[in-house]
């Protein structure tokens, strides 16, 4: 069984899936990354000049190719649960767990992102603590419709969010 982790971009999935995935001698994969290895460039340039439908439909082929893998620990990117598909693959033979994080700790951590270099692109050309308040809103019900488990990484570090998930995981 595979090891999903879900939920708004910045919530914490890759940092603890890496985590995971090494204390538990799995294979971590983020999506993302995936996309960005098929494609051979930056999502940011996919969705720019391909659009977000395109990039959706790769995204939608990584889940597809995963779903048939086991023993993996998945940080998907944040839009994964819109697709019923793209759940139902995911669920097939993984233990998905929504990692959240309220709106503010959210703009700090993408904020502390962007400082590293690390970019994002704008999913609605708002403001970004207006995008991030949009957009959860439009996902929470998404999220909470996927998950088999779901915790708030708001407060506690990325190390702590491994260790619970993977007491969860094994108890499943």
């Amino acid at each position: 069984m595979n090891i999903v982790l879900i939920g708004y971009r910045c919530s914490g999935k890759t940092s603890s899936g890496k985590i995971i995935a090494e204390k538990m001698g799995r294979g971590f994969i983020d999506t993302d990354s995936m996309i960005e290895e098929k494609a051979g460039c930056p999502i940011e340039e996919i969705i720019n000049v391909k659009g977000w439908e395109h990039f959706r439909g790769l995204e939608k082929e990584v889940i597809k190719e995963l779903s048939a893998m086991d023993n993996l620990v998945i940080a998907t990117g944040g839009g994964v649960v819109i697709d019923e598909d793209n759940v139902k693959y995911l669920k097939k033979n993984g233990f998905v767990v929504w990692l959240k994080a309220g709106i503010d700790i959210i703009r700090e951590r993408m904020e502390r992102d962007e400082l590293s270099g690390i970019t994002r692109p704008s999913l609605t050309d708002e403001d970004p603590m207006e995008e991030v308040r949009k957009v959860l809103d439009i996902r929470e019900t998404f999220y909470r419709r996927a998950r088999d488990f779901e915790l708030d990484t708001g407060g506690i570090s990325i190390w702590d969010a491994a260790d619970l998930i993977m007491r969860k995981a094994s108890m499943e």
